[in-house]
């Protein structure tokens, strides 16, 4: 009996030792936005006061572009997701890209209110800060859900509509980012706040891609460090809380041109819920991209961006 006494302390104190030596293997502070900028807000970057927050935006093309294109990213993106559609469209077009509350540099709102009431007053805000009264607004996944409540809301601001992959309707994953599941955990995201293995952001990106191997070590870095930023973790956990609220059967009501683009390998939100807004939204067009997931915008932005230049187009 001692010497199973024994074994089992042995067992306790080694596995105690290995719990504390991942801890602080993966143990992750918080990095201040002076920290951060250095490379990830390099020029054009800029910060914008809008409703008590810093706002980090990048406001790119054509001042004499009389319709902005406004692009709006998902939940723990950033601005950046948009890089390959920017490049691609400032020759022709003003683009303008922010990171929202909660997310990126801008970090958390400072009365912790992330629905998507809040986030529509965000984006006007915005828009209102610089002076833009008409756009087109296009948004991924929950920044799709901001994009069509912001049209609903202020269709007189709002001109054309692309919805990438966005959320509205109800849906069931077939496979939901490590990230985001522990975000939903009360005593591990706790811990989050604090652990932050590399691995955890490395397979939530690799879940929202059609092909994993297109993830690179830099694309993990971005998403790794901008998730460090000062309040971006308790954020996002508050974010979670306050869910997707809306009314789904408000999206029959859009009347303005509307660009739907979906990944047919989007695990998260399902090609179904991109059908539903084809249908719900009269005379909208959807693109489907077969071999491309939750985020088709950044996972290929050459061949995304295509569509959108097509739909623009159009008079």
């Amino acid at each position: 009996m001692k010497l199973i006494i024994r074994i089992l302390g042995v067992l306790l104190l080694a596995s105690g030792v290995f719990l504390v030596a991942g801890l602080l293997a993966t143990w992750a502070s918080d990095r201040t936005v002076a920290q951060l900028s250095a490379r990830w807000a390099q020029p054009p970057s800029k910060f914008v006061e809008v409703g008590g927050m810093q706002v980090h935006l990048r406001d790119e093309g054509s001042r004499n572009d009389p319709l902005p294109i406004v692009l709006l990213h998902g939940t723990s993106a950033s601005l950046h997701t948009w890089d390959g559609w920017v490049a691609s469209l400032k020759d022709e077009h003003r683009v303008i890209r922010f990171d929202l509350p909660a997310f990126g540099l801008t970090g958390p709102d400072p009365h912790n209110d992330y629905s998507i009431a809040a986030y529509v007053r965000f984006v006007v805000a915005v828009m209102d800060k610089l002076g833009v009264q008409r756009f087109v607004l296009a948004g991924n996944s929950l920044g799709g859900q901001i994009a069509w409540e912001t049209a609903l809301s202020h269709p007189e601001r709002v001109r054309q509509l692309v919805l990438v992959d966005a959320a509205g309707y109800p849906f069931v994953p077939t496979s939901i980012p490590i990230g985001f599941r522990i975000a939903r955990m009360p005593g591990l995201r706790v811990l989050m706040e604090h652990v932050l293995p590399r691995g955890v952001v490395d397979s939530s990106v690799r879940n929202v891609y059609g092909d994993p191997s297109k993830v690179t070590r830099e694309l993990v870095d971005r998403y790794y460090e901008l998730t460090l930023r000062a309040g971006n973790r308790a954020a996002l956990a508050y974010r979670m809380d306050q869910g997707l609220s809306g009314d789904e059967n408000q999206i029959s009501k859009l009347k303005l041109p509307t660009l739907i683009l979906w990944g047919d390998k989007d695990h998260l939100i399902p090609l179904d819920n991109g059908k539903r807004f084809a249908l719900d939204i009269a005379g909208s067009k959807l693109v489907v991209f077969d071999d491309l997931g939750h985020v088709p915008h950044e996972e290929d932005p050459k061949k995304t961006v295509e569509a959108l230049k097509e739909f623009l187009a159009k008079p």
